[in-house]
């Protein structure tokens, strides 16, 4: 199963950088036999840039997660205390197989979608 992930454009070229191994999330999608990310990035971008497996879901408290993915976080301690702020635990998604696509694509032409507030099935 497949679903399509709104990512802020920096980050997304971190993860097809290979700068960032993890996609830090506060909630995540209910079906867990998802697998396979498709990157949207959003504005200014607003196109859908590739895909990626998902290895491992880590679900911890803020501090452990922050220890345990610090290394390949790909953004800093400032950023990630400040995104789950109010938050005692949070979700971080293992990335691995990145596939970037050769041309970005349009996600109301191309999957006929709106784009997701965070997250969308596909």
């Amino acid at each position: 199963m497949r679903i399509l992930l709104s990512i802020k454009p920096e980050f997304a070229e971190k993860i097809f950088s290979g700068e960032k191994k993890y996609e830090f999330r506060r909630v995540i999608f209910k079906k867990r036999q998802v697998k396979v990310v498709v990157v949207y990035a959003c504005a200014p971008i607003q196109k859908v840039l590739g895909e990626f497996i998902i290895s491992q879901i880590l679900y911890d408290d803020v501090e452990s997660l922050w220890r345990k993915t610090r290394k390949h976080s790909g953004i800093t301690e400032e950023l990630f205390y400040r995104y789950f702020e109010n938050k005692d635990r949070g979700y971080a998604l293992r990335i691995h197989s990145v596939k970037r696509y050769r041309t970005p694509l349009s996600l109301s032409k191309h999957f006929g979608l709106l784009p997701p507030q965070s997250y969308a099935y596909l």
